[in-house]
C-alpha cells in the first residue's frame, strides 16, 4: 500500500496540465465508492446520499481522475479507521458556493494537536497504527493537492473517541 499512495501522489504532482471535463458530480462520487468497494465490508458499511434529489444532475468541469482519487482516499480512510459495527456515511450536496462532499466516520477520532498536520506528507497521527494498516501517510496530502486544484479546500472536524467528519468543497466556478 505504501507504493500504491507514493504512486497516487505522484500521479496527482504530474497531473499539473488542466485537464478539465465536464462530467456530474453524481457519477465521480460513485466512481469513488466503487473503488473502495474491494475494501473489506465497504459495502455494507457505507451510505452514499444526497442532500437534495436536484444534485443528481449537477455538472461540473474538472479533473475527473483527480476528484476521484481525492474522494476514494477519503472514503477509505474512513473505513479503515472505524472498527466492525460502527459506520461511514458519504454525504454530497451543492449550493451557491459550489459542490460539497463530506465522509463522516464513527471511528478512533483524531486529537486536537494532530488537526493542523493532517494534510502533511508522510505525517501520521499514530505511526505504528498507521504501518500495521499499511497506510503511507500520502492519502490526505493528495485529498488536500487536488482540492487546492480546483480551487477548494478540506476542512476536518474530529472528536477522539467519537469519530471525524472530513468534508471537500469545491467553488461553483470550476
Amino acid at each position: 500500500e505504501a507504493f500504491e499512495g507514493l504512486s497516487q501522489y505522484a500521479r496527482s504532482e504530474a497531473s499539473e496540465e488542466n485537464h478539465y471535463e465536464e462530467f456530474r458530480l453524481a457519477d465521480v462520487i460513485e466512481e469513488a465508492r466503487q473503488r473502495v468497494d474491494r475494501l473489506e465490508a465497504a459495502e455494507a458499511r457505507v451510505r452514499v446520499r444526497s442532500g437534495r434529489s436536484a444534485d443528481e444532475a449537477l455538472v461540473i468541469q474538472s479533473n475527473r481522475g483527480l476528484l476521484v482519487m481525492a474522494l476514494s482516499n477519503l472514503i477509505g480512510n474512513a473505513l479503515k479507521y472505524t472498527s466492525e459495527g460502527g459506520s461511514v456515511v458519504a454525504r454530497w450536496w451543492c449550493d451557491d458556493d459550489g459542490g460539497h462532499f463530506s465522509v463522516t466516520d464513527t471511528g478512533l477520532g483524531i486529537a486536537p494537536e494532530h488537526l493542523p498536520r493532517l494534510t502533511e506528507r508522510f505525517y501520521r497521527v499514530d505511526p505504528g497504527r498507521s504501518r500495521s494498516s499499511g497506510g503511507s501517510g500520502l492519502g490526505l496530502a493528495i485529498v488536500k493537492h487536488a482540492l487546492q486544484r480546483h480551487g477548494g479546500r478540506l476542512d476536518v472536524a474530529s472528536e477522539l473517541g467519537k469519530g471525524s467528519t472530513f468534508s471537500c468543497h469545491i467553488p461553483s466556478s470550476r
